[in-house]
C-alpha cells in the first residue's frame, strides 16, 4: 500500500465507522427491544454471556459462532470498563458487535482487491480505494449491521478465508472457514469454492501445458467455450484430471486442510441428521432452480453501474444473432425450470416485513404468465453475469458457477441475505471499474442504505391482531 493511499484508506475507514456509528444509534434509539430473528439470537447469546453454554433456544438454525464471537468481544470490555447491571451483553451491545465486522469487512474487501487486480495498472490506487468503500456499503449487507444478525460476521469470517487462500496460507484459510462454518453452515459451500480455485489453478496449468504439447492454436482457458467441440473438450479434459493419481496427489498435497474441514463437516452432518440444528420444517432443501434466475437479476440490479454498457449489450444482440438455436434452447430450459421447479416458501406469502414479499406479491402475483415472461430477462442477466466474469479461467468460473448452484438452488425461500457472499464473490472479480462508474455505484447504494434504513426507522405499522410496532426490512 503506498503512503498516500494508506492515508486515504485510513481516513475512510474512520468516516465509515462514525457514519455507521451515527446510524447505528439512531436506529437503536428507535427499536431498543430485540426485532425479528433478534428474539431469537439476543436471549442466546445472554445466555451465553451468563456462562450458560448447556442452554440452547431450539428455534435457531445456525450453529452458536455469532453467540461465542459476541461473549469473546464483550466480556474483555466490560472487565476492563468495569461494566455492571443491564448494559452487559444488552441487546445495543451485542449489535455493536456487527460495527466491528462491518469495519473488518471494509478492510478485507480492500486486500482482496489488491490482491485479485495485482496485474493491472500500477494508477489504480483510487479505483482500489472507492471499490473497496462502495462494497462495504452493499444494501443488503450493510443493513444488518444495525441489527444481531449473523450476516456481518459470516461475511467477515469468507472474506478473511479466501484471502488466506489467496495469500496461500491454506492452514489458515481452513481455520477461518471452520469458523464461518460455525456462522451459517451453508458457509462451507465457500470453503469448498476456496479450494475448487486451488484445483483450478492446477487444472490451468496442466491445460496449458497440454496445449503447448499439442501446439493447438485452440483458445486458451481465459475463453470460455460456447461450441459443443469446446464444452466437449473441456469435460473430457476435466474428467481426465480428476482421474489422474498424479494430479489428485499434487491438488490434496496443497488441499489437505480444506478437505478436513470437508470431513468434519459431513461428520456433523450425519451425527446431526442434517444441516440444520433447530427449527427443520421452515428450512427444507428443495430443488428450486429459479433461485439462480432470481440471483442473476439481483446481481444485474445491484451491479448495473459498474456491469452494464451499450457494447455489452451490442454483444449480447450479436450472439442472439449468431447463435439463435443455442438461446432457444436455453429459453426452453429455463420455461420449463420455472414451470416444473418453482417453489414458494410460507414465509414470503406471510410476513410482509420484507422487502420480498412485495416483489413477490406485486411482480410474479399479478399473473400466472408473468414468471414465464421474465424469462428473456433472466437470460440476459445471466449472460451479463458470464460475460463480465470472461477475463477469469475457464476452470475458474466452472468452480464458481458450482458453488452458486449449491448456494441458491437448494434454497426455498427468497431471502435477499442468502446472496449477500455470491454477490460479493462475483463482483470482486469483476475488473475494475473506472472512478465515474464506481461513483455511480457508490451513490446508488448510498441511496437504496438510505432509503431502507429511513423505511425502517420512520414507517412503523401495526397488525390487526398485535400491538406491537411492526417495521419494514430486507
Amino acid at each position: 500500500m503506498e503512503k498516500l493511499e494508506g492515508y486515504i484508506f485510513t481516513a475512510l475507514c474512520s468516516t465509515n465507522f462514525l457514519i455507521s456509528c451515527l446510524l447505528f444509534s439512531r436506529v437503536t434509539r428507535e427499536q431498543r427491544e430485540p426485532y425479528m430473528d433478534e428474539v431469537f439470537h439476543v436471549p442466546q447469546a445472554q445466555k451465553y454471556c451468563q456462562g450458560r453454554f448447556n442452554e440452547w433456544d431450539p428455534m435457531i438454525t445456525t450453529l452458536p459462532g455469532l453467540y461465542l464471537i459476541s461473549v469473546g468481544v464483550i466480556k474483555p470490555v466490560v472487565w476492563l470498563a468495569d461494566l455492571t447491571g443491564d448494559v452487559v451483553c444488552s441487546t445495543a451491545m451485542l449489535r455493536f458487535v456487527n460495527l466491528l465486522f462491518n469495519c473488518g469487512n471494509l478492510y478485507l474487501m480492500y486486500l482482496l482487491i489488491c490482491k485479485l487486480h495485482i496485474r493491472e495498472k500500477t494508477r489504480t490506487s483510487s479505483r482500489r480505494v472507492l471499490s473497496a468503500l462502495s462494497l462495504s456499503t452493499f444494501p443488503v449487507l450493510y443493513f444488518f449491521n444495525f441489527l444481531y444478525y449473523t450476516d456481518a460476521g459470516s461475511t467477515f469470517f469468507i472474506l478473511f478465508t479466501y484471502l488466506m487462500t489467496l495469500y496461500g496460507c491454506h492452514k489458515a484459510s481452513a481455520l477461518l472457514g471452520v469458523c464461518s462454518v460455525l456462522f451459517r453452515q451453508t458457509n462451507i459451500i465457500w470453503v469448498a469454492f476456496c479450494a475448487g480455485t486451488l484445483v483450478a489453478a492446477r487444472m490451468d496449468e496442466a491445460w496449458r501445458t497440454e496445449q503447448t504439447k499439442k501446439k493447438d492454436e485452440k483458445p486458451p482457458p481465459s475463453q470460455v467455450p460456447l461450441s459443443i467441440s469446446g464444452v466437449k473438450k473441456i469435460a473430457l479434459f476435466t474428467l481426465e484430471f480428476l482421474t489422474s493419481p498424479c494430479h489428485v496427489k499434487a491438488v490434496l498435497l496443497v488441499a489437505w486442510p480444506y478437505a478436513l474441514v470437508g470431513g468434519g463437516f459431513l461428520a456433523f452432518v450425519l451425527l446431526n441428521d442434517g444441516i440444520v440444528v433447530g427449527d427443520r420444517t421452515s428450512h427444507e432443501a428443495c430443488l428450486n432452480f429459479p433461485q439462480l434466475f432470481y440471483f442473476f437479476s439481483f446481481s444485474l440490479f445491484f451491479s448495473l453501474p459498474v456491469s452494464l454498457c451499450y457494447h455489452r449489450v451490442l454483444r449480447f444482440l450479436q450472439a442472439l444473432k449468431k447463435q439463435p438455436l443455442l438461446f432457444l434452447f436455453l429459453a426452453a430450459v429455463s420455461v420449463l425450470l420455472v414451470w416444473k421447479f418453482t417453489y414458494v416458501h410460507k414465509y414470503l406469502l406471510a410476513d410482509n416485513r420484507h422487502f420480498p414479499f412485495y416483489v413477490w406479491k406485486r411482480v410474479f402475483q399479478r399473473h400466472e404468465l408473468v414468471r414465464f415472461l421474465l424469462v428473456p430477462a433472466y437470460i440476459f442477466a445471466g449472460w451479463n453475469f458470464l460475460d463480465t466474469l470472461k477475463s477469469r479461467s475457464v476452470f475458474w468460473s466452472l468452480a464458481f458457477l458450482a458453488c452458486l448452484l449449491c448456494a441458491t438452488v437448494p434454497q426455498k425461500l427468497l431471502e435477499f441475505r442468502y446472496f449477500i457472499v455470491p454477490y460479493l464473490m462475483y463482483r470482486l472479480h469483476m475488473p475494475l471499474p473506472s472512478l465515474p462508474r464506481l461513483s455511480v455505484e457508490f451513490i446508488l447504494y448510498t441511496a437504496v442504505n438510505a432509503a431502507t434504513i429511513y423505511i425502517f426507522v420512520a414507517k412503523t405499522f401495526h397488525w390487526p391482531d398485535s400491538t406491537a410496532t411492526q417495521r419494514f426490512m430486507w
